[in-house]
């Protein structure tokens, strides 16, 4: 099993041709929640481990992961609101978000006391490792699984505008990556962080991907060894959840090889790599293809 932890929210996203001012459409969302959706959809054994609201929004966030096949055990409720991202959509179809957060349901997550005996790899991201006090939960969850010989993927699909110090931000990431199995980046990501990726991939993961949008991807091994992939050409309508479709992806085409372990990823030959890369630059850019969050079922894959 792959348990994905961290926030659920609703996307406003703004609908093109709608006149002034511009309507604003809601879409299930957060990047925790598209990697689980996306998860399901590839025909993986997943479950979702946030803290959701009981308001309209949470219910229908529930219901679209029970519509698609994620395990709920682990999922904690409140009275507390959804947290709202408001997108803007650039000319090439990448999103920015403005972000309303405060007193939401996610940011009062507590640890659970045990994940799933069966529980291979968790993954973790975005805002939920942000925002306090869950960010601490989450973090204390990492840590522990990691304890355990668990299999931690990394996705800190960064939002500067929630990060207060982003220094100390910063200085934090770089303490949880002896933890941490699987390091996934987008070339921003990497920019904003300021580190050197060899210096990230010698920190302590067996490997990190870098997401190049367009131009494919590139994984560095922490042996020193760097394999590339390009993109898949599409017409891209916008790059909404693409970041977590690679999530999904390369834990998917992980799981399937029997490779979710720190010793065997590290081990992981270039051909092999380009395989797993390969999967998942051909699911992200099915994701671009269409409007909003919606990754690729395994059937489409299989189509080409």
């Amino acid at each position: 099993m792959i348990v994905v932890a961290g926030e659920a929210l609703i996307d406003l996203v703004p609908q093109p041709g709608g006149g002034a001012p511009t309507p604003l459409l809601p879409a299930r969302g957060g990047g925790p929640y598209n990697t689980a959706i996306a998860l399901g959809r590839l025909g993986a054994d997943v479950a979702f481990c946030s803290r959701i609201s009981a308001d309209a929004f949470g219910e229908s966030l529930i219901e679209r992961l029970r519509e698609e096949g994620v395990g709920l055990d682990l999922v904690q409720r409140g009275p507390e609101p959804t947290t709202l991202a408001v997108a803007s959509i650039g000319s090439g179809g990448s999103a920015a978000y403005t972000f309303y957060v405060e007193g939401t349901a996610d940011r009062l997550f507590e640890v659970p006391p045990e994940l799933p005996a069966a529980t291979r790899a968790l993954s973790l991201g975005t805002c939920s490792l942000v925002l306090e006090p869950g960010a601490s939960a989450y973090e204390e969850l990492m840590r522990r699984e990691a304890g355990r010989g668990v299999f931690i993927a990394l996705d800190p699909n960064i939002r500067a505008g929630l990060i207060p110090d982003a220094d100390a931000y910063r200085a934090r990431l770089w303490s949880w990556l002896p933890h941490v199995s699987l390091l996934k980046l987008s070339e921003e990501d990497a920019d904003w962080l300021g580190y050197d990726v060899k210096e990230l991939a010698a920190a302590g993961p067996s490997a990190v991907v870098i997401t190049r949008g367009g131009d494919g991807l590139t994984a560095l091994t922490r042996g020193g060894d760097t394999v590339s992939v390009p993109g898949e050409r599409v017409e891209v309508v916008d790059t909404i959840g693409a970041g977590d479709t690679v999530n999904a992806a390369l834990l998917h085409a992980l799981a399937e090889r029997d490779l979710l372990s720190p010793d065997a990823l590290a081990s992981l030959t270039p051909g092999r790599w380009r395989e797993v890369l390969g999967f998942a630059a051909r699911a992200a850019a099915l994701t671009c293809s269409r409007a909003g969050a919606e990754p690729p079922y395994a059937a489409e894959l299989r189509q080409g």
